[in-house]
């Protein structure tokens, strides 16, 4: 497997919007335009981070954290951050070395 992947990490809330959008789907729509290697839109149970407030899941509510976990390597990675510059509403952006054990092939379609 190749060493160099790395795990993107973006914190944001359900909540926040760019336009029309949720924030995170707007992320994820961008990371599959430049076809990163995989992405996955987590919602937590319950989160807190640059403000007060406490996000708590709550079937009426739609303020949860929300944590975009995106995989590929480092150079990509860094490149993609770079196309999220105009998105308000994004917590901390980490990146850290993973090792990848399997990567299923490709699939037609």
């Amino acid at each position: 497997m190749n060493s160099s992947f790395k795990l993107l990490r973006i914190y944001t809330d359900e909540a926040a919007y760019f336009g029309d959008r949720k924030v995170f789907e707007v992320v994820a729509g961008r990371a599959r335009a430049a076809k990163v290697a995989g992405a996955t839109v987590l919602q937590a149970l319950l989160g807190f981070g640059h403000t007060p407030n406490m996000h708590r899941r709550n079937v009426l509510d739609d303020d949860q954290s929300v944590v975009i976990e995106i995989i590929d390597e480092d150079a990509k990675l860094r490149a993609f951050v770079e196309t999220l510059a105009d998105l308000e509403h994004l917590g901390p952006i980490t990146l850290e070395a993973v090792e990848v054990l399997r990567w299923p092939p490709a699939k037609g379609g």
